[in-house]
Parts: C-alpha cells; sequence; structure tokens
C-alpha cells in the first residue's frame, strides 16, 4: 500500500515529530514498507494456532519477597546527610506546581 507525504506527515505531526522535505521522503518511505509488511503478515493463515504471549518457557526464579525487622530506626539514619523529624529530606522537585531539579 502506497502512503502519501501527506499521510506521514499526519502521522509524524500525532507522534510529535518534525522533518525536513528530505526526511519526509523517506519517513514517507519507510513508513510504507512497514504497512506492506503487516499486509504481508496479515496473509499468513493462523487458523488453529494458540495465542503465543512468550516464546520463552519461563518460571519465576525469584525468592519469595518476605518482610524482616532487624535493622535499627536510628541505624539507617545514621547514613543520611540530611533528616528532618525522623524522615529523609530530599531536595523539592516540584515547586509551586512547576517542574523542576
Amino acid at each position: 500500500m502506497a502512503i502519501s507525504e501527506e499521510q506521514a506527515k499526519h502521522v509524524a505531526k500525532l507522534s510529535k515529530l518534525s522533518f525536513s522535505q528530505d526526511e519526509l521522503k523517506d519517513f514517507t518511505n519507510q513508513l510504507g514498507k512497514i504497512i506492506d509488511m503487516v499486509e504481508l503478515l496479515e496473509e499468513v493463515d493462523t487458523e488453529g494456532v494458540p495465542f503465543t504471549s512468550n516464546v520463552v518457557e519461563t518460571i519465576n526464579v525469584m525468592r519469595e519477597d518476605i518482610a524482616i525487622s532487624d535493622t535499627k530506626h536510628s541505624d539507617l539514619m545514621r547514613n543520611v546527610p540530611e533528616s528532618e523529624d525522623g524522615y529523609i529530606k530530599v531536595p523539592a522537585i516540584i515547586d509551586n506546581g512547576e517542574a523542576g531539579a
């Protein structure tokens, strides 16, 4: 399926991308190739083929998450550069509704 430059511009706009005229021609060509590949895949007969969510037989090998309380709060707070009222004090990342760092 051929895709027009206008359609490619629309996709780029939706994706918040901007292209020069030369880049737009390349993008249009690449997007057309992707659509052709998807159309080719649609021709494959998948009748009776079970859904596959993962091709590798994996087993969760992580340990069980068990909370233990063996460290004193005062010991943990010894490594904190700055604290206030028993909490770790960190720099503000939101100030007056504006994001910042």
